[in-house]
């Protein structure tokens, strides 16, 4: 994962957690429409926003976001908390905020105004940060560092705000890619975030292949499903993980054991698809070589030269055909 790693200190912790509860957990890209942010999550509800203001309210007073370990009163500091009972106290803020998950982990870097802030571990499940408000704010892990990967990809010195630090939670290829496998995705991953929501509020992910193409990810009520790059692409979309020579290769393996075999794709588009597949150009590096192939189930059912193509999707754009061939048809 991406995830900017934590900085250290009060100060840093009180800058970063202020962040992070004014909404640094937005996702960005241009392919997946935002949704409607759920109310656990959501910075911009008024019970997120009198909590901004609880705290910043707070801090005017008490010094800001402090660290039971660096505060200095003329009173005996209190001992600090075993980590089981740091366990049961974040697992019942997240029981509180309606969130499913078996703490197996968790950490309380400090407090913002009276609020606790954890970091929670979860078995089989993103990690969170919580802010133990009324009601509890929670922060996926994933949902943070894919923001700060769309952050810093538009501007490398981008704030990404309060980052999920214990290694439990640097698990997302792991998490990310078991969901790919459910939705039948079988390459080997190599990089997999949540890069987005769909209109109707779910988490988009994507995740990278390989040496081929990639897919993008979403949750569905019949679960998990997955779309290509290659699809994704030609609807404008952006896959970040696949590159074009990428999703040549997966193109040209589409070609194997046909007459079109022996194609070294130089480029391709897809054309339009109906109930009988899709319909992909193709154009070889040899000069005037092209074919339109018709792909169902990941196969070639059908093979045209781009020479007998002219009625297919308004025929070839790629590729140059001998003017001999195209008046024979």
């Amino acid at each position: 994962m991406e995830a900017a790693p934590p900085t250290s200190g009060v100060a840093a912790l009180n800058k970063k957690l202020l962040h992070l509860i004014g909404g640094a957990c937005a996702l960005a890209l241009a392919s997946v429409q935002p949704a409607a942010a759920q109310s656990q999550t959501d910075p911009g509800s008024p019970a997120a926003e009198r909590a901004t203001e609880s705290l910043r309210d707070q801090q005017l007073r008490s010094g800001g976001v402090r660290s039971g370990a660096s505060q200095r009163t003329s009173r005996r500091a209190p001992a600090a908390p075993r980590p089981e009972e740091v366990v049961a106290a974040a697992q019942r803020q997240l029981e509180s905020a309606g969130i499913e998950c078996q703490v197996q982990e968790a950490i309380n870097p400090g407090v913002a105004g009276d609020a606790q802030v954890y970091e929670v571990a979860c078995l089989d499940a993103p990690g969170y940060i919580l802010v133990a408000s009324e009601p509890p704010q929670t922060f996926n892990c994933l949902e943070l560092a894919g923001s700060a990967y769309v952050s810093q990809i538009e501007d490398p010195e981008a704030d990404t705000g309060q980052q999920c630090s214990l290694p439990a939670n640097q698990n997302g290829l792991e998490l990310i890619g078991g969901w790919a496998r459910e939705a039948g995705v079988t390459c080997r991953l190599d990089e997999a975030l949540a890069i987005g929501k769909t209109s109707g509020g779910e988490t988009v992910y994507e995740v990278g292949c390989d040496g081929v193409d990639g897919y993008h990810l979403d949750k569905t009520a019949e679960g998990w499903r997955a779309q290509d790059c290659l699809l994704v692409v030609a609807g404008q979309g952006v896959c970040r993980f696949t590159t074009p020579d990428e999703q040549k290769a997966t193109v040209q393996a589409k070609l194997a054991g046909t007459e079109a075999a022996d194609c070294a794709v130089e480029q391709f588009r897809l054309m339009g698809q109906n109930d009988n597949g899709r319909f992909f150009e193709v154009k070889c590096a040899a000069a005037g070589e092209g074919y339109v192939a018709r792909i169902k189930d990941d196969v070639a059912q059908q093979i045209y030269s781009c020479a007998t193509a002219q009625n297919i999707g308004g025929g070839c754009t790629l590729t140059q055909t001998p003017a001999a061939a195209t008046s024979e048809q």
